[in-house]
């Protein structure tokens, strides 16, 4: 089959080659996926330059979202699924024609959901649901700030916090990002370039502040400006590339609540959040009332995932980044 392979440390995303590899071979508790498309991540950047935590020994295959078939099953794999059913999940080496993956780490492809949809399902919307369901418990009515509200884990959380019934601010670096985070739900706009976005939010809301802040760039300090009393700051991540001090007092006098987002984690603490998040995400989808957003190019072909990954990390991306592994697959394809 054809992968991306990575024998050694990279110093960029364009040192990226695809070489012909054995087939994989699924062992016990594993299946075998022929991958129709995968999401393009951050950390799949940092990874392949031994800057991430996780560091697979060489030669591996980098990536870590995926939608396609299963095609086999392992004799000893008890698993709900059958040859031919689309799935999507989550395993390391999903930038290549086939793949093997535990059998918990897969999840079917609603109906109403193409592969390249479904290949950025795994990581984003999680998180964000978590966030702010379970984490933040954003409720009817509140006032809901979402920073980087274009990008994969943002433009999730606009929908859900909508679906939620909150009323939603919604931030970013341009003009063309906000109008994507506005025509998918968000009431409110405020570029974050503004020296006085956070007056802005401030007028939004008459005064009051968001009741939750959703941030996974690293705004914490300045949120805190525009933040209501007993609103609950979401620490989701670090796009922006510093680790911010927050000064406890700010979070003193307004009685905030600074909370911590670790999808990830869930895995080794908490499996019943897992399965019960998953419950209502996939419901939300079969309604309609969450439908991924994919970004208008559909990278095709593994020769151009680095091209993605660039994107990517310029910034000319919105909602999530999928590459069709071997480019052909149109545009929200379900076969």
């Amino acid at each position: 089959m054809k992968a991306i392979l990575i024998e050694k440390a990279l110093t960029s995303v364009d040192q990226m080659t695809v070489h012909t590899v054995p087939d994989p071979v699924p062992k016990k508790g594993e299946i075998l996926v022929d991958c129709k498309a995968a999401g393009l991540n951050f950390f799949d950047i940092l990874q392949v330059q031994e800057k991430y935590q996780i560091k697979p020994p060489y030669p591996y295959i980098p990536g870590a979202e995926f939608a396609g078939v299963i095609t086999q099953i392992h004799p000893e794999t008890k698993s709900p699924y059958k040859v031919g059913d689309r799935v999507f999940g989550s395993t390391q080496g999903c930038y290549a024609e086939k793949l093997t993956v535990s059998a918990k780490n897969l999840l079917p492809i609603p109906d109403n959901i193409s592969f390249e949809q479904a290949a950025g399902l795994f990581i984003t919307y999680p998180t964000s649901y978590v966030a702010l369901a379970i984490r933040a418990q954003l409720k009817e009515g509140e006032w809901c700030l979402i920073h980087a509200a274009a990008g994969g884990v943002g433009l999730c959380a606009v929908q859900i916090a909508k679906a939620l019934g909150a009323k939603v601010i919604a931030t970013a670096g341009s003009q063309e990002k906000l109008d994507v985070a506005l025509k998918n739900g968000a009431d409110f706009a405020v570029n974050y370039r503004d020296k006085d976005w956070t007056a802005q939010v401030l007028k939004i809301t008459g005064g009051k502040g968001a009741d939750v802040v959703y941030d996974p760039v690293g705004l914490i300090n300045e949120s805190l400006r525009c933040a209501a009393w007993c609103a609950r700051v979401l620490v989701v991540g670090f796009a922006a590339g510093t680790i911010e001090k927050i000064p406890a007092n700010r979070i003193l006098l307004k009685n905030i609540s600074v909370v911590g987002v670790h999808w990830g984690a869930y895995s080794k603490h908490d499996m019943a959040t897992i399965a019960q998040v998953w419950t209502e995400l996939l419901d939300l989808f079969a309604k309609e009332k969450l439908v991924p957003v994919v970004y208008d190019k559909i990278y095709q072909g593994l020769d151009s995932v680095k091209t993605g990954l660039n994107d990517l990390a310029a910034r000319k991306t919105f909602g999530k980044a999928i590459v069709a592994i071997n480019g052909v697959a149109p545009s929200h394809s379900k076969l």
